[in-house]
């Protein structure tokens, strides 16, 4: 299973904010840089992320981003699944349809397998993900991207 590079710069961008500090919170071209991705890509899925819950944004002075309790305590295999969406492995509705479609087994074979990788998903939080030696290194990402 290969995940989109949505969910793959979101899920950096949640670890990002999990180490970031309460007292100076991280804009979304921070977090952009820290991470090395463009900051339009970034701000979309920043845009996601707080949809979900997962990030919340303050304005003003001491302003910026946050994970919420749920981004906290989320289980990394459900924000995979709100992040990935409903898709199926395999299209077999495409143009042409698929000729076995009626009578396969593959699909549900790889249906089945891909609840099993959101499965081994489920009882990761983004505090797991962030432990050391993660954690630290995510700390001193500082980024000079300037999308």
């Amino acid at each position: 299973m290969r995940l989109t590079k949505f969910t793959d710069l979101s899920l950096r961008a949640v670890m990002r904010l999990a180490v970031a500090e309460q007292s100076a919170p991280l804009t979304t071209r921070e977090v952009a840089a820290a991470v090395n991705v463009p900051y339009t890509h970034m701000a979309k899925a920043i845009s996601r992320l707080r949809h979900l819950g997962v990030v919340e944004a303050r304005r003003g002075r001491g302003g910026g981003l946050g994970l919420t309790d749920l981004g906290r305590r989320a289980s990394v295999g459900w924000l995979v699944r709100e992040l990935e969406g409903a898709g199926e492995v395999v299209s077999c509705e495409g143009d042409p349809p698929c000729p076995l479609r009626a009578a396969c087994r593959l699909r549900r074979a790889l249906r089945d397998a891909q609840e099993a990788f959101y499965a081994t998903l489920d009882p990761l939080t983004v505090s797991d993900l962030v432990a050391s030696p993660t954690g630290p290194v995510l700390v001193g990402l500082a980024g000079h991207r300037s999308d």
